[in-house]
């Protein structure tokens, strides 16, 4: 998976909810308080792009971002129809697939692309690609298809489904969305209902080990950028904490498991040892966190 160059000097703050009914799907990256997981979508006019006229250029020839002619990288695909589009989400199946929709203009775009670049030269089990909007009429049309109206826009799908989409995207911030939505091989457990959870405890009442299960929503802002922290940390610690992750959202046994553990703030990291919790942390800080972990393990932090 990729690697981990930056963390965030000041962390956001988490988000709050009741829960009650199920999130807005496509919310954006930010990291406001909720009043209810039916947060409201913030429009993508709200965020810092830039607004563009789809004129399709004379030739289809490849255009140039930044240093690097687009698509140039064999990790990084350049699509022109629609039909290679759909063919390319169907051929990822399960992988996440990672779109780039950019102007030849978008001096947004000349940012992000060469981190996207070297991003999927480790991430591997990502796909990645890039849609320019003005370079001809069947790039334009899958513009108006996905409804993307402003540049830099990033969206991401799963066996075809599009999971989360935002747009004014910095390099922090895809890094923390790719980990999030493609993380599926770190060793951070994924837990998926409360059975999942009572047989991760199971499985440790021998060895005692501290589990640190990160709580959190499929499209919170906090939840997303503390997540590269917590793969680093699973890495680290991998001898002595078993790290694992639960999206309350995901299906109605998490949210029945986030209302009995009276959960009402994401991100919030509960500290689990011998079946019990013997603690929680609520917040995407990153010196606190590691600093909650080792007073769970009896390290006496000063």
């Amino acid at each position: 998976m990729a690697a981990f160059t930056s963390f965030l000097a000041k962390p956001p703050s988490p988000c709050n909810f009741f829960i009650t009914r199920k999130l807005n799907p496509l919310s954006s990256h930010s990291s406001s308080p909720l009043s209810s997981l039916a947060r409201s979508k913030h429009p993508i006019s709200k965020l810092k792009t830039t607004p563009f006229y789809l004129t399709p250029r004379a030739t289809a020839s490849s255009t140039s971002i930044g240093t690097k002619e687009a698509g140039s990288d064999e990790r990084v695909r350049k699509i022109n129809s629609i039909e290679e589009f759909d063919q390319a989400l169907k051929a990822a199946k399960n992988k996440l697939v990672v779109v780039e929709y950019a102007t030849g203009q978008s001096y947004q775009t000349h940012g992000i692309y060469p981190f996207m670049v070297d991003l999927s030269r480790t991430c591997s089990d990502v796909v990645f690609l890039l849609v320019i909007g003005d370079e001809s009429e069947n790039t334009q049309a899958i513009f108006q298809r996905e409804n993307v109206v402003k540049v830099p826009h990033f969206t991401f799908y799963k066996s075809m489904e599009k999971v989360h989409e935002e747009g004014g995207v910095q390099p922090d911030q895809l890094l923390g969305d790719v980990l999030y939505y493609g993380d599926n091989h770190s060793g951070v457990v994924q837990l998926h209902c409360r059975e999942d959870v009572e047989a991760l405890i199971d499985d440790h009442r021998v060895d005692h080990k501290l589990i640190v299960l990160d709580v959190g929503l499929k499209h919170c802002g906090p939840c997303v950028k503390v997540y590269p922290t917590v793969v680093r940390l699973s890495r680290q610690m991998a001898e002595t904490v078993v790290f694992a992750r639960m999206n309350g959202d995901e299906n109605e046994s998490c949210m029945q498991f986030l209302r009995d553990k009276d959960v009402v703030q994401v991100p919030t990291f509960l500290f689990i040892r011998d079946g019990k919790i013997r603690g929680r942390y609520v917040g995407s800080g990153k010196g606190e966190l590691i600093g909650e972990i080792l007073r769970y393990q009896g390290v006496r932090v000063t």
